[in-house]
């Protein structure tokens, strides 16, 4: 564990004071702890706040929005931990979009807890030695004969409780430095605490934004273009004004909305427009697509996302080349919460409050359709009710902002499902084609991946592995215009990425022979003591998640009649290796068994932790076995979750997970365990079966 004990001048750092009605306060800077004067002000500006009441109730201020990740229940964690508290005693609360205040207010990358940890434990560490300075004052000993436990300082049978102590507390200067504890005395980190949300979420106290009511609030059904494309040419509202409690229906763009007193009649209202959509140009398939793409990939010349070696000459001298293509689709975010937004725009400001993963974003898109500055826009966050990439998009935003304008009135924008699914940001469909070149020896020598996608920057991350452990080895990407809005889905590229690099590997490994599991040790013993080309993982972490792993599921030995599968992958910082254990019988796959190892550094709440890679592994296999958003005329075909198929709670695996003790600061885990899944299981398939898939979902392919 890197513990810091780095000293910190308490004016770069801290600010304590007295809290209002009593207690301590104290002030410190989120994100930048060095920042202090930034803006070259010299005057120490806190950020984020700490309180302690006279009760001994600890309150924490998150400056990132609370989508499903569990750090509403983390942060205080790392807070108790250095503070030494009693954990029922802490709180925290969603603080305000406030970027002058706040550094990374966004829910997305996994990289709430990295960014934070080293921070808020030194806050806590601060808020501990203020306390046992006040406790050492009053009993005439020094500080370093006292000790804290849950919220009590003691010291030669004397105890003071951290409520008796805070205003005595809140008058001492702030600490020069603390050391921060070894971890040899950690507590709380590692142990497993239930989500603070639990209770609200499965009693129904939990509020959404789908939730919001305010005076005079009206809600809005909003038409999008029925496909890709199309262009608003105009609407008949007679119909729709007739339903009862619809007041106004509005438009701008190509978008026309049904404003009315319940959201059920706006939802009526909607479905009595008639709207005349015009012609755009040619209308999409998702065939068409798939032909761009391969052509693309053939003939095209494309941009060059790494490059180790010469790949050509290597095929060229290669005694075998290995081939396969595969192919992945567009994918639905399908977020429990249905998109929303309420708005209330004032002639000279606004207030924005919804589920937005980015809500600094959500701001300058207001900002921008009103034609007022951002500082007289205030959006605050609610509680979301999963995002995974889609809610990062201001669409709804952007609608609730302009509805309330046009309307003059607080609204409440609220899209039918059906409404995300065709006019929503997929997933964006891709194709790679792998050349692997074997030397004379029987050697992966050169690895040469092509893909193209409808994604501008290409649906590829060619830092992984195997690059590092291949002499030849370079990714091209070639992105093919399209009307499919597109956009980042959980653990962007790396969804999709670790499936083909991983389900490719074995096939090399098959062709010549090896066992899947040995061959790739040997390529990262490579990236170890000779890496090839520049690293951007740490291939000793990623070996230790492999064989984690393996051991875990006792590899080579799977029950009868069950296929193992092996997968690992890097991303956001962490490492993660799993076996899946499947059967096929009659075609229909059933996945019994996943193990899954990870390397995340520090381990801060189990709980939450288990439960990130659990939901990681169970997303990413459904959208593996079943995710699917097929074009045609430019249209979506699966239009709610009758037709979108998601996996169900009867066919999600019994996952074990086990997390590495290692010394490393902690990463986040709301992505990294979706990414090896789909190839674990594809790989168990093969196992099983000798089928190998290579287009997804696997529901489509003829699996016995």
């Amino acid at each position: 564990m890197s513990v810091s004990t780095k000293p910190f001048n308490r004016r770069n750092f801290i600010k304590v004071s007295a809290a209002v009605g009593g207690g301590l306060l104290i002030g410190f800077r989120w994100g930048m702890a060095s920042d202090w004067d930034a803006k070259g002000s010299g005057v120490f500006k806190p950020n984020a706040f700490l309180k302690i009441d006279r009760d001994g109730s600890v309150t924490l201020m998150s400056q990132n929005p609370e989508c499903g990740q569990g750090i509403k229940t983390a942060f205080p964690m790392i807070i108790a931990e250095e503070l030494d508290v009693d954990w029922k005693d802490v709180t925290v609360e969603q603080a305000p979009l406030d970027t002058d205040a706040y550094v990374r207010q966004v829910a997305g990358g996994s990289g709430s807890i990295r960014s934070s940890y080293t921070v808020l434990r030194e806050a806590g560490a601060s808020a501990r030695a203020l306390l046992v300075a006040a406790a050492a004052k009053q009993w005439g000993v020094k500080p370093g004969q006292c000790s804290t436990r849950n919220s009590v300082v003691s010291c030669k049978g004397k105890n003071a409780s951290y409520g008796d102590l805070v205003d005595a507390a809140s008058k001492l200067p702030a600490p020069k430095s603390v050391k921060l504890k070894d971890k040899k005395d950690f507590r709380i980190f590692g142990t497993r605490i239930p989500n603070c949300d639990n209770d609200g979420i499965v009693t129904g106290a939990q509020k959404f934004g789908i939730d919001t009511q305010t005076e005079g609030m009206l809600y809005g059904a909003i038409s999008n273009p029925p496909a890709h494309g199309l262009k608003l040419g105009g609407f008949n509202d007679s119909a729709a004004l007739n339903v009862p409690g619809v007041t106004k229906v509005i438009s701008w763009d190509d978008k026309v909305a049904v404003l009315a007193t319940s959201n059920y009649a706006a939802f009526k209202g909607k479905d009595a427009l008639q709207i005349d959509w015009k012609e755009n140009g040619v209308r999409e398939n998702t065939a068409q697509i798939s032909n761009d793409f391969a052509k693309a990939v053939e003939n095209g010349n494309g941009d060059t996302k790494r490059k180790v070696g010469d790949v050509h000459a290597g095929l060229k001298k290669a005694a075998k080349v290995i081939e396969a293509t595969y192919e992945v689709p567009f994918v639905s975010h399908a977020p429990m919460e249905p998109i929303n937004t309420y708005a209330d725009v004032k002639k000279d400001s606004a207030y924005i409050l919804g589920p937005t993963q980015t809500p600094e974003r959500a701001r300058q898109a207001a900002s921008q359709i009103l034609g007022i500055p951002e500082s007289k826009i205030k959006v605050d966050m609610t509680r979301i009710g999963g995002g995974f990439g889609r809610r990062l998009k201001t669409d709804a935003v952007e609608d609730a902002v302009n509805a309330s304008r046009l309307a003059g009135a607080p609204v409440n924008i609220v899209w039918k499902r059906e409404e995300d699914m065709h006019a929503g940001n997929f997933r964006p469909a891709a194709l790679y084609k792998y050349q692997a070149g074997i030397d004379k020896d029987g050697n992966l020598d050169t690895w040469y991946m092509r893909s193209a996608s409808t994604f501008e920057r290409g649906a590829v991350r060619a830092e992984n592995f195997p690059n590092g452990g291949v002499p030849n080895y370079q990714v091209d990407t070639f992105a093919i215009p399209s009307k499919i809005t597109s956009q980042a889905w959980r653990s962007p590229h790396h969804n999709v990425i670790s499936y083909t690099d991983q389900a490719f590997l074995e096939e090399v490994a098959k062709e010549l022979g090896k066992d899947v599991l040995e061959m790739r040790l040997e390529l990262l013993d490579r990236a170890i003591h000779d890496p090839q080309g520049k690293l951007d993982y740490d291939p000793v972490r990623l070996k230790g998640v492999l064989e984690a792993a393996a051991k875990m599921a006792n590899w080579g030995n799977a029950p009868k009649g069950v296929g193992q599968g092996i997968s690992a992958h890097y991303s956001h910082h962490s490492y993660v290796g799993q076996v899946a254990e499947v059967s096929v019988e009659n075609g229909n796959l059933k996945v019994h068994k996943y193990y899954c190892a990870v390397d995340c550094g520090q381990l801060i709440n189990r709980a939450g932790a288990e439960n990130q890679c659990e939901g990681g592994i169970i997303d990413g296999l459904g959208m593996a076995w079943f995710g699917d958003m097929p074009i045609e005329g430019g249209s979506s075909k699966n239009l709610n979750f009758d037709s979108y198929r998601l996996i169900r709670m009867n066919e999600a695996p019994d996952v074990e997970t086990k997390f590495l003790d290692t010394d490393f600061p902690p990463t986040g885990l709301g992505e990294p365990a979706l990414p090896p899944a789909p190839a674990a299981v594809a790989n168990a398939i093969f196992a099983a079966t000798g089928v190998r898939v290579r287009k997804l979902p696997f529901v489509q392919n003829k699996l016995a």
